[in-house]
């Protein structure tokens, strides 16, 4: 009998389109997006928010456009930013058109909000004549009234008809440059409703679980809806939502992205949680290396493991281990094997020396690769 290997997902199989320049779908890596929260009218802090996303890893940002003075001001916004952008409407469908032309890569709307079929058909033209996909944004708490009439309440049912109905609305404007996304604050909801719709279609999906709370809760939460869906291979962009920074939104996506093996950025720290066999303060080295290390962009695995029990097999399995040995004298691996004690030294800069001089070592075999001279 032949298995899957265990660390495999198999990807749901779905259409591919364009935002900006940035593929989403199809065999295309799972992108990471967030939203600012400035008021996007005030154009350095909403340039500022988002070049701190794109520094954090963001490979998409939306903003807020429920106004005129936010699409007046998207354009500068869209040529600062070296992600696309997305610009997220509702209801009014000149938001979008103005939107399109500013030069947004996508827009976040509902086309069955938006009025009569002539605004419809104004705002694909929009989107055509300025290379702009969309996105579908069900959310269960915004459900139309004949759906919350016909189901009694929201449902995964009711969410799914939902997307369908916005979609064959821009389909029936022969426009197919779209994702979509169900979202729900309730994790068993949002869960099934996806599930729904990835058997209901071949659009890709933007996941996430909205309204998902504060840095602590909403990670928690997110991680396992946004967990489930990934692991069975439903995803193709992800937003995490929480009532933080969005650069932190970022980051916590990139981590649930790299604890499935479906993409790699930075640094993966691995480390116990630490008891009193530890031979140095496991916790706060951790703490100062997941700051100092921010900045590597380059993926590789680093093991802080604070005594010998589990430290030297987890250093086998990563670029840089370092295992808590007695009397202060740890020891340090390179390539999973034993390369120097650290005595008497301070640990941290030892330990982001070494993974400073990893990355270096790998952007330069990227860089001397033919792939890369191309």
């Amino acid at each position: 009998m032949s298995v899957r290997p265990y660390r495999d997902i198999a990807r749901r199989k779905s259409r591919k389109i364009m935002v900006g320049n940035v593929p989403v779908g199809g065999d295309s890596p799972i992108t990471v997006q967030t939203m600012t929260n400035t008021r996007t009218s005030d154009v350095p802090a909403t340039i500022a928010q988002v070049q701190r996303c794109i520094e954090a890893g963001a490979d998409i940002v939306r903003v807020s456009c429920p106004d005129e003075a936010s699409t007046a001001a998207l354009s500068e916004i869209v040529r600062a930013s070296s992600v696309p952008i997305v610009a997220d409407i509702h209801f009014h469908y000149k938001r979008a058109i103005e939107a399109a032309r500013a030069g947004a890569a996508c827009l976040r709307i509902n086309p069955g909000n938006i009025g009569s079929d002539d605004r419809v058909r104004e705002v694909v033209k929009a989107a055509k004549d300025h290379g702009c996909s969309m996105r579908i944004g069900v959310n269960a708490g915004s459900l139309e009234k004949d759906l919350l009439e016909k189901y009694g309440e929201p449902c995964p049912e009711a969410m799914v008809e939902s997307a369908l109905h916005h979609a064959r609305i821009l389909e029936d404007h022969d426009f197919r440059e779209f994702k979509i996304s169900v979202k729900a604050s309730d994790v068993f909801l949002a869960v099934a409703a996806y599930q729904g719709l990835a058997e209901a279609c071949d659009y890709p999906l933007h996941v996430g679980i909205t309204e998902a709370g504060g840095m602590r809760t909403g990670t928690v939460k997110s991680s396992i809806g946004m967990g489930m869906l990934l692991w069975s291979g439903i995803g193709d962009t992800i937003r995490v939502s929480l009532s933080a920074e969005p650069e932190e939104e970022v980051r916590v996506g990139f981590d649930m992205l790299k604890s499935l093996n479906l993409r790699h950025r930075g640094v993966n720290i691995i480390s116990c949680p630490s008891c009193a066999r530890q031979q140095y303060d496991v916790i706060r080295t951790v703490e100062a290396l997941e700051k100092r290390l921010a900045h590597i962009t380059v993926p590789m695995t680093l093991s802080v493991i604070g005594c010998v029990v589990n430290g030297p097999g987890e250093a086998r399995e990563t670029d840089i281990g370092f295992t808590g040995g007695g009397n202060n004298n740890h020891q340090v691996y390179l390539g999973g094997v034993q390369a120097h004690r650290l005595k008497d030294q301070d640990v941290v800069e030892h330990l982001v020396q070494l993974a400073e001089a990893k990355a270096r070592e790998i952007e330069a075999a990227k860089a001397a690769t033919p792939a890369a001279a191309e």
